[in-house]
């Protein structure tokens, strides 16, 4: 069995949205790509204390608040790394590359995965997606689902499921025409709800795979550089999102909803032993609006997601 070894990884964000990087040397494992600063656990350390030694000899800084943002298992080739990523929430000094090391501080939306070791791909994903994630609902005609797709976004949406179960393709196509500039207007991310065929003409920025249609696809069914996000509400469909490497994943019921009487919500303490041992951002859904982030956070969600809440 692979050797699995503790990571402790800062987040160190500014009031820019900056966050701190650092370069790894060519001659370690994953030389030549830039991190988020880290080491190893010694053999008797907690997360916490790992973390704070660590800043301390690679940045010179000494941290004095830091959460426990995620915990995340990646398997390479010759070993698996257990990452426990901390964002740090106050620090006294100034960071600098205390081991000789090249830092700087990176927009967070510029990120690129490519620079990154691949065990960090889920991180940058997690920092570049909101908490709140918008599923469009019933409108009258397309003037209203412009006007309150508008509004959603005026308020600060800016993760959109493009979903309208009872319409032709003709006119899904349509609503697509008006949500696409709109988005793209107001810097909003759109994920359509419909086939592969469909969105491969589109300019959205990924794919939505209902529980259903996961059960018919066999292979990721678009390219890594568009986001896949999927419904999940069993165990088998779990493990299929993750063999099909999607980026995002809806868990649902939590709490019981009006859209499916009689079923019961998981809960979020069984949402939380779910979500620990998914490596990829996931969104609580079912019966979930902005007064419940705060729960979605304890729960290790990225945020939640909704219909109701959010529309218009």
């Amino acid at each position: 069995m692979p050797e699995i070894v503790k990571v402790a990884v800062a987040l160190i964000v500014n009031h820019k949205n900056e966050i701190l990087i650092s370069f790894r040397a060519d001659d370690v494992h994953q030389g030549g790509l830039w991190e988020f600063p880290g080491g190893k656990f010694e053999k008797t350390e907690l997360a916490l204390d790992a973390l704070k030694r660590e800043m301390h000899e690679e940045l010179n800084i000494e941290i004095n608040s830091a959460r426990l943002f995620k915990t995340i298992r990646y398997q390479y080739s010759d070993k698996t790394v257990e990452l426990n990523i901390f964002r740090v929430e106050s620090y006294t000094g100034i960071p600098v590359g205390a081991e000789n090391q090249p830092i700087k501080w990176q927009p967070v939306k510029e990120l690129n995965a490519d620079e990154f070791p691949a065990a960090n791909r889920s991180i940058i994903l997690a920092l570049q997606l909101p908490d709140k994630y918008m599923i469009t609902g019933n409108y009258e005609n397309h003037q209203d689902f412009f006007c309150k797709l508008e509004a959603s976004l005026k308020k600060g949406i800016s993760l959109v499921q493009l979903r309208s179960k009872k319409i032709s393709a003709q006119e899904y196509k349509q609503l697509i025409d008006i949500a696409s500039p709109l988005c793209k207007k107001y810097s909003a991310i759109l994920l359509l709800n419909t086939n592969v065929n469909v969105f491969s003409n589109s300019q959205a920025s990924g794919l939505h795979l209902s529980s259903h249609l996961l059960s018919s696809i066999k292979t990721r069914p678009i390219p890594n550089d568009f986001l896949l996000s999927v419904s999940c509400h069993t165990k088998v469909e779990i493990v299929k999102a993750k063999k099909l490497n999607a980026d995002i994943i809806l868990l649902s019921p939590v709490k019981k909803t009006q859209s499916h009487p009689g079923v019961l919500g998981i809960g979020w303490k069984k949402f939380t032993q779910i979500s620990l041992d998914l490596d990829v951002p996931v969104y609580a859904l079912g019966g979930m609006a902005e007064s419940d982030l705060g729960d979605a956070e304890k729960a290790g969600a990225q945020g939640v997601a909704a219909i109701s809440s959010f529309w218009g």
